[in-house]
């Protein structure tokens, strides 16, 4: 046989084999879909125990440590496309958050902002990390900020993309919504609600496999009760100008200028907040810059912090 035409055979058989595969073996599919994106990015998956949950987390990279949160609905995959442009740069320290991706449910726990702080807190705690820099999407980003404003001694910087906190970002379409029938798009009640998420989420939706949709919707779905509790707690939670004047954290501000989940005005917000901060508006990009345009959002991000750096050496 023709070696070019074997190859070329092999090739189709693969093909076939991940397509029946991620149809009918949807779970096993995006399981494996999954360990190879973390792989690619030199992720590993360790678990952290703190007081009263548990909080897998991915870790990888060499330099100094970067710990991402993700957002409401998310989990700590959210980061492991764009972890690929950053783990030749820096420690990558990504926990899934209690209640969220494949960390423990309480039912009865409280989940308001300040709350998640404390489990960041001892989060690091149990890892050692005294002093990091601190990125978050969305409610991660809020997460992120409270902790820094309680803690500045131990963020060096903060990376907020499309964070939450200001009243000005509650101002969307989509939470004003909720605020009055109690309707969210990222509260899936069934699996085929994941598609429609997407769309709100972002600009232009990127390509996941059948099998990784099906997984995280059926995720979801199962979630939907304690969720919805979550949300409420979430919106219920003082906004950081009611609580500090400002934070003094060097920050890079970045947001998707197409976001329909938190409205783009949060940006001038938070910058109003932390006067030593850089606002990066990106056009044409929704609520999940990191997951819409990973290359790009690294970019700007490594180049955020040389630029830090260069400032503090002079």
């Amino acid at each position: 046989m023709n070696p070019i035409f074997a190859f070329l055979l092999a090739i189709f058989a693969l093909v076939i084999a991940w397509v029946i595969l991620n149809r009918v073996f949807p779970r096993q599919a995006a399981k494996t879909g999954i360990g190879l994106e973390r792989w690619r990015s030199c992720l590993d998956s360790k678990i952290a125990t703190i007081p009263g949950a548990t909080m897998p987390y991915l870790e990888g990279g060499c330099g100094e440590p970067l710990v991402l949160i993700h957002g409401f609905g998310g989990d700590k995959d959210n980061f492991t496309r764009i972890a690929r442009f950053l783990s030749p740069h820096y420690r990558l320290i990504i926990p899934d958050l209690p209640g969220f991706g494949d960390a423990s449910r309480d039912p009865d726990a409280s989940y308001q902002v300040t709350d998640q702080a404390k489990s960041l807190c001892e989060f690091l705690n149990v890892l050692g990390l005294k002093r990091i820099h601190l990125g978050g999407n969305s409610m991660g980003g809020f997460i992120a900020c409270q902790f820094a404003a309680e803690q500045p001694e131990r963020v060096a910087s903060l990376w907020l993309l499309d964070a939450a906190g200001t009243q000005p970002a509650f101002e969307s379409d989509i939470l004003k919504r909720y605020i009055a029938t109690g309707e969210l798009p990222m509260l899936l009640r069934s699996a085929s609600d994941f598609d429609r998420l997407l769309q709100v989420t972002t600009r232009h939706p990127p390509y996941l496999p059948y099998s990784l949709k099906y997984m995280l919707a059926r995720r979801s779905a199962a979630d939907f009760a304690l969720h919805s509790e979550i949300m409420r707690q979430f919106i219920a939670s003082p906004m950081l100008e009611t609580q500090f004047k400002k934070i003094d954290t060097p920050a890079l501000i970045v947001w998707g200028d197409e976001d329909q989940v938190l409205h783009p005005a949060g940006a001038a917000a938070l910058q109003s907040l932390l006067p030593n901060s850089e606002i990066q508006m990106m056009p044409d990009i929704g609520h999940l810059p990191m997951l819409e345009a990973p290359r790009r959002t690294a970019r700007d991000y490594i180049r955020y912090r040389d630029g830090v750096s260069a400032k503090n050496n002079k």
